[in-house]
This record gives C-alpha cells, structure tokens and sequence, in this order.
C-alpha cells in the first residue's frame, strides 16, 4: 500500500499518536496531543488531526477517543522493536546482551536513517542540544562520522555521547554544556571507535520523539 506524503509536523503527531496508543492502549485526546508537542491550541491539533484523516494515516470512529491507526500502520508498530541499552560493561560490545534493559516499540519511519538501537544518556554534557540526563537517544549503527555530528563513541571501556570534532589529524569530543571540557582522543594512547549516529531522542515523561 502506497504511504501518505506528510509534511514534517504532520510526522510529528502522527508519531505523539503512534506512541501513545503503544503506551495508553488508546489514542490521545486533542488536548493531550496539544501538551505533549507544544501546539499553540486544541485548533491546531484538530487541523492536524483532520489532515492525518484526509490522508489516511488515522482512521476516525464515532466516539471521544474516536481515532485508530490504519492496520497497516498499526501492524508496522507492532512488528518494529528497538533494543534499549542501558549502562554498558566495560570492554563489552554495546548490543552485548548484559547491556541490553529492554525492547521498545518504535515507528522506523520517526528517525533517518534508520534507528538500530536505543541508548539511555546519563549525565548533562549534551544538555545545550536538547539531550537530558535519562533520555533515550535513537542510534544508526556506523563505524564512520562526518564531521560535526552528534556520535556515540566509546573510548577505551568508556561509551559517550558527544559532537565530533575532525581537524586534519586531531579527533576531539566535544560537549553541548560549558560546565564540561572537549575530550582530546590519543589514538596512539587510547583504543577509539565510532559506534554510531545519533538520529533522535526519546524523553521517557514524554509520549513523541522529538526532531533532530
């Protein structure tokens, strides 16, 4: 079945949505919609509502709660899980299964490219972009990083979040908060690896991953 063409914010309540049925059982109410993504109005939830239902991504039924997810949608949801990584052993690899908390139901259309796992964040060095102490951050696995990208990367034992800082034959870490220093990496001194992309973030009090 050909998918809908959705505009970004669109996206974005279709995925408060998603989560909340995979969380509620139920669909959100418009003023639950509005709360959890910041709209300025229950008007503004309703329009997008409406625009979801024109375009087949929700189906509406005659009742308070009257939304449902199309089966295609609803079984896409389902049949999509990410491994939740918690704190990671030392010298283990990230998807080792001592690392790994729990499953967790996710739309793979939310994050590009494509979520391979999720990472719980400890600590507030990416505080300045968004990224919370507990938060749990979408990551593609990938050995290689451009410049300037948010990465996960792991230093000897020690597995961090951090943007990547290439200049010629230098590598740094640095963090998104004053209160930390940048990481110098000594590749002679130290074993450095690029475990993968941060591609979004998932806030536990929160029912929608917000965008990059």
């Amino acid at each position: 079945m050909q998918q809908p063409t959705l505009t970004p914010n669109q996206q974005r309540v279709l995925a408060c949505i998603e989560a909340w049925f995979e969380r509620n059982g139920r669909a959100p109410t418009l003023r639950e919609i509005s709360q959890n993504l910041g709209l300025a109005s229950h008007t503004s939830a309703q329009d997008y509502v409406e625009a979801l239902v024109r375009k087949g991504a929700l189906e509406r039924l005659p009742h308070h709660r009257g939304l449902r997810l199309p089966h295609h949608r609803s079984r896409a949801l389902a049949a999509t899980s990410l491994p939740l990584v918690g704190r990671v052993a030392a010298g283990s690899p990230i998807l080792a299964a001592e690392n790994v908390e729990a499953q967790h139901t996710v739309d793979p259309d939310l994050f590009r490219p494509r979520a391979d796992y999720l990472l719980r964040v400890s600590g507030l060095s990416m505080r300045d972009v968004g990224i919370l102490d507990g938060d749990l951050i979408a990551v593609h696995r990938s050995a290689h990083a451009d410049h300037g990208r948010i990465v996960v990367a792991r230093i000897d034992d020690d597995v961090t979040v951090k943007r990547l800082d290439l200049r010629g034959e230098r590598i740094r870490l640095l963090p998104a908060n004053p209160d930390f220093a940048p990481i110098e990496v000594d590749a002679e001194r130290h074993a450095f690896a690029i475990e993968g992309l941060y591609v979004g973030l998932i806030r536990p009090d929160s029912s929608f991953p917000p965008r990059r």
